[in-house]
């Protein structure tokens, strides 16, 4: 991942980026979202582990993290007998592009603040400088 803006907008960068861009989503968890999203149906952890090719735990955490952020969503499956398991399924891509939208909004109007900031303070000291006469 680029360090500055600049670099981050001179990269070629895929829609998937916006996961990693957005919310500091780890390979892992891309891949996880992408099992849920090819998925015919909610899988469970054991279900995604198993997609990815990674140990439950280390599904697990990647799974706490998409919820998190909201890219997935848990449901839960009881049991006739009683008893109960989770089943995961990704968040309507327009509810993600929504909030994306959000935050990139939030984002910017608080980057707009910083430069305005910016330029005050920067103005006034060049302003109250001492000037040099020759």
């Amino acid at each position: 991942m680029p360090d500055s803006m600049s670099e981050q907008l001179r990269q070629d960068m895929q829609c998937e980026g916006l996961l990693e861009c957005f919310h500091g989503l780890k390979e892992l968890d891309k891949e996880c979202f992408r099992a849920l999203v090819e998925a015919d149906e909610p899988l469970t952890v054991d279900e995604l582990a198993e997609a990815v090719d990674r140990e439950r735990s280390t599904a697990y955490r990647a799974v706490q993290r998409l919820l998190q952020t909201g890219f997935i969503e848990k449901d839960q499956i009881n049991y006739d007998q009683g008893g109960y398991y989770h089943v995961y399924s990704p968040t309507d891509p327009s509810q993600i592009a929504d909030e994306m939208q959000r935050m990139l909004n939030d984002w910017y109007a608080k980057m707009g603040q910083l430069i305005q900031e910016f330029e005050t303070k920067y103005e006034q000291t060049e302003s109250t400088a001492p000037t040099v006469e020759s």
